[in-house]
């Protein structure tokens, strides 16, 4: 484990942390950011490009995708899967787009599919894990990736299905991406682990109540939480491909980080698992505008050009 931080956290970054707690706390709609209700009616403006970047919408019959490329210093033969956080209830957004350039960027100049997989309550598990195999066998199929060109990339919800999706195709006798980056991974939906009482006072966004978005049961409804397709630290990841997995200290969601990566570590999996002092629940949206986010996202690059050298 990487504690990135010994000290509190930036001054910029205790201002976002302070801000966010204000929000959530608002009687008025600081509950609907915490249970996830807000995240059903996102309304945005249409997101530009950046130059030096196309992307290209790919509709499926279940679920559409968007695919980044780079128009020049593009590499062929890596590609990265994103699998976007939202509590498996919120859709696509413009953060994540913006997340596919960045981790572009961090590649190298790697493609990157970004799937709006269908969410609950409409289409509750195993939806979004059906989706997320259909984008990797698409990339196998139609783009003619092999598995070990492939990174699969997610936060929160994301970052767990990305480790389901795993537990899944190694369950099937089927070959590994190359490697995983889980930013603030969801991974028990049990809340089983100690920081969701260690930081209940502490986590800006899911902190002090019992009914926030962590425990919501739209997406796993009956089905046992220990079921590693939806809680992946209840499975064996024994032959999973390295791990880079960051979290930050505040949040109640610690404890899956934790748990996960000592549970892999011990079964052989090359894992970094990184601590930031006193951030968030998926900091990383920050971008490169706080320390500790910037600072995560040159991790991604260290770790892409690590375990491309394995």
């Amino acid at each position: 484990m990487i504690k990135i931080s010994e000290e509190e956290a930036s001054f910029k970054g205790q201002l976002v942390r302070e801000l966010i707690a204000r929000v959530t706390s608002d009687h008025l709609i600081g509950q609907k950011f915490k249970n996830g209700e807000m995240r059903k009616k996102i309304v945005e403006p249409p997101w530009r490009c950046p130059a030096g970047f196309e992307m290209e919408e790919i509709r499926l019959p279940l679920f559409s995708m968007e695919y980044l490329t780079k128009t020049e210093g593009r590499r062929e033969d890596r590609v990265l899967l994103q699998l976007h956080g939202g509590g498996y209830v919120g859709k696509i957004h413009n953060t994540y787009r913006n997340f596919a350039v960045l981790y572009a960027e961090a590649g190298k100049g790697m493609d990157v599919l970004s799937i709006d997989y269908r969410v609950a309550p409409e289409n509750p598990f195993p939806a979004a894990l059906e989706d997320a195999m259909t984008a990797y066998d698409w990339l196998r199929e139609v783009k003619g990736f092999t598995e070990d060109q492939i990174y699969l990339g997610g936060d929160s919800a994301g970052g767990g299905l990305c480790m389901a999706l795993c537990h899944y195709l190694k369950d099937h006798g089927r070959k590994l991406p190359r490697g995983i980056v889980a930013m603030s991974p969801w991974t028990d939906m049990t809340a089983s682990g100690a920081s969701y009482d260690e930081n209940y006072e502490k986590d800006p966004l899911f902190g002090k109540t019992r009914d926030s978005l962590i425990y919501n049961t739209d997406y796993r409804q009956d089905h046992d939480p220990k079921n590693p397709y939806l809680s992946p630290l209840f499975g064996d990841f024994t032959g999973f491909p390295p791990m880079l997995i960051q979290v930050g200290t505040y949040e109640m969601l610690l404890s899956d980080s934790r748990q996960v990566a000592a549970k892999a570590k011990g079964q052989g999996v090359h894992v970094r698992l990184s601590e930031y002092e006193g951030m968030f629940h998926v900091f990383q949206m920050a971008m490169m505008h706080l320390p500790e986010s910037k600072r995560a996202w040159q991790e991604v690059e260290h770790f892409f050009t690590v375990v491309d050298g394995m």
